[in-house]
């Protein structure tokens, strides 16, 4: 047996402190060049003019030892939702006029997206932005459009020709006053129109119940409508290679409308921010309680 002298053993340790070191290093440059990752080339989010500079969800949470994200077609909706960009680090969460949001502790993450200066962006509106946002990227057009509380339909269509709503207690009737304009900063100001009119509850009117939990999918949302409601949205989803469990992520806005965020599990932090699709009879996120049954979807899910 060979006998380290007492002279070697400090040689000896500040050799294997400079490899642990060194290997320190290199998983903080690969952690850190994984969360840098800009969302593929192609993909457009129309609020943003550059995104080379910009980590998108999937490059940024990573999904638990053992699980694999489902596959999405590229283009798709859940494509799309998948590669949200997000800013950098944990930020806090800023309420519409620059306050912060009372409670700190509800997110793993933060959309890079407005939320405009006024009141409006809640819960349903965020997802009805991200809805949007997304068909106005890949240019269908024609798919823009959501029910007002009265259940008139608002269409960009119709908006971007110059027509503007005349609301009138539950009466809606649209005529035009304007001058065609199909710009982004146009469509903004159609959004806002919608968020003005719109809710938890006429959303989960034009939205199709998901018949079994186990079929969800990326751009489903829980939604209870009411007066007041709430939604939230699935961005993500992965599955368990083994026992093929799968699990997902949620976003959401809540009141008064704030920064678009990642929530993180408070019921299983172990697991957190993603959730089991098997969750049982209640789905508890940090804000509101779900049920199975209200998990909807948006009919022609990829603007079809």
């Amino acid at each position: 047996m060979r006998i380290i002298s007492h002279s070697a053993k400090p040689a000896a340790h500040l050799y294997i402190s400079i490899l642990c070191f060194s290997l320190i290093l290199i998983c903080a440059d690969t952690a850190q060049a994984q969360n840098t990752v800009a969302p593929p080339e192609g993909i457009v989010y129309p609020w943003l003019s550059d995104l080379s500079k910009i980590q998108s969800l999937q490059s940024t949470i990573a999904v638990p030892v053992g699980h694999e994200r489902v596959p999405v077609r590229n283009g798709s909706f859940a494509h799309w939702l998948r590669n949200l960009p997000l800013k950098p680090g944990k930020p806090r969460v800023y309420l519409y006029n620059g306050k912060l949001k009372d409670r700190q502790d509800v997110h793993e993450a933060v959309v890079e997206i407005d939320t405009g200066n006024r009141d409006l962006q809640q819960c349903a509106d965020a997802i009805i932005r991200l809805r949007a946002e997304y068909l106005f990227s890949i240019k269908k057009f024609y798919a823009i459009h959501f029910n007002f509380t009265s259940g008139d339909i608002a269409s960009w269509n119709s908006w971007q020709a110059g027509e503007r709503p005349k609301v009138k207690g539950n009466i809606v009737t649209w005529k035009k006053k304007a001058q065609a304009d199909s710009t982004y900063r146009n469509f903004r100001r159609y959004l806002n129109i919608v968020f003005s009119y719109a809710g938890s509850y006429s959303l989960s009117r034009e939205m199709e119940p998901v018949p079994k939990i186990n079929r969800m999918e990326i751009g489903d949302v829980f939604i209870e409508g009411g007066f007041p409601g709430h939604a939230v949205i699935v961005v993500d989803m992965a599955v368990h290679q083994e026992s093929g469990g799968q699990i997902f992520l949620l976003a959401q806005s809540y009141m008064p409308a704030q920064d678009i965020h990642i929530l993180v599990n408070s019921g299983d932090m172990a697991l957190s921010p993603w959730y089991r699709v098997d969750f049982g009879k209640r789905l508890r996120t940090p804000e509101w309680t779900f049920t199975p049954d209200h998990l909807m979807r948006f009919r022609n899910i990829n603007g079809g």
